[in-house]
């Protein structure tokens, strides 16, 4: 399939790394405008020299996990045509240690900054007739990790607020659709698995922590960033406007579950 999405403005919430940066480098390869995000200048003016001096391509500092970051990205980017909630943390804590803080520091930063993203994007969107929004998710939103409760808790919300933004814009060609990346092999997670297992290969650790930690598997490896960015961009094209208020699996086969 032929994606072309030449003329769309794209913002991609925490893409100066990661997953993120490469669900923007494949929308821009796509002809989208791409808006990166990031916590820092540094960050994001890393991002964008990436693409040499393509104009296409312009950045926003702001944290969207506070209502102020959100704000700010509002007012200086008043409309987009796609909205990638992709912004997360993470962290492996014993679930009667994470204090009440961390609960609501998780809740902000992964689930109410698509909220408030979302709630301002979508009826731009609904009144040109067209748009696209797709929440990050992951398969812990299915499978709880027992070391991170509370980061699961956000991912399953995110499929909940996602389903209800799609029905609240139902027929106005509008999509809204969540992605499940199982083990992905970003930048955060290479170093990771590296730590696990220090004596192999980047490729060879990955293979050995699939084995171990996600033995349901039917990838036998990680997944790589440019194979969940894949099925984000799907999202986003023309041809995906039959796919709404869905939760699409990029896991590997990790989740056995049918549904």
């Amino acid at each position: 399939m032929l994606i072309d999405l030449s003329g769309r403005t794209a913002l991609i919430t925490g893409s100066t790394a990661g997953i993120g940066f490469e669900i923007a480098s494949v929308l821009h390869a796509s002809g989208a405008n791409i808006i990166f995000n990031g916590l820092t200048s540094k960050d994001v003016d890393a991002a964008i020299k990436r693409f040499d001096k393509n104009k296409r391509v312009r950045g926003v500092v702001a944290d969207v996990g506070t209502l102020n970051g959100c704000q700010k990205i509002i007012s200086s980017i008043p409309a987009v045509d796609i909205l990638i909630n992709n912004v997360g943390i993470f962290n492996a804590q014993p679930l009667f240690e994470i204090p009440d803080s961390e609960w609501e520091r998780f809740f902000a930063v992964n689930v109410m900054s698509g909220v408030r993203l979302s709630r301002h994007y979508i009826p731009k969107m609904v009144t040109q007739g067209w748009g696209r929004t797709v929440f990050i998710s992951s398969v812990a939103a299915i499978q709880i990790p027992p070391d991170r409760v509370h980061y699961g808790m956000t991912k399953t919300a995110q499929l909940a607020v996602a389903r209800g933004f799609a029905e609240a814009v139902s027929s106005s060609g509008v999509t809204i659709n969540s992605v499940i990346p199982g083990p992905t092999l970003s930048e955060g997670a290479e170093t990771y698995i590296k730590q696990m297992f220090p004596d192999l290969s980047t490729e060879d650790a990955s293979q050995k922590f699939i084995q171990k930690e996600r033995p349901t598997s039917l990838l036998g490896r990680m997944t790589s960033v440019k194979e969940v960015a894949n099925m984000v961009v799907y999202l986003c094209s023309y041809g995906a406007s039959a796919t709404n208020g869905s939760a699409l699996r990029v896991d590997g086969g990790v989740l056995r579950g049918l549904l």
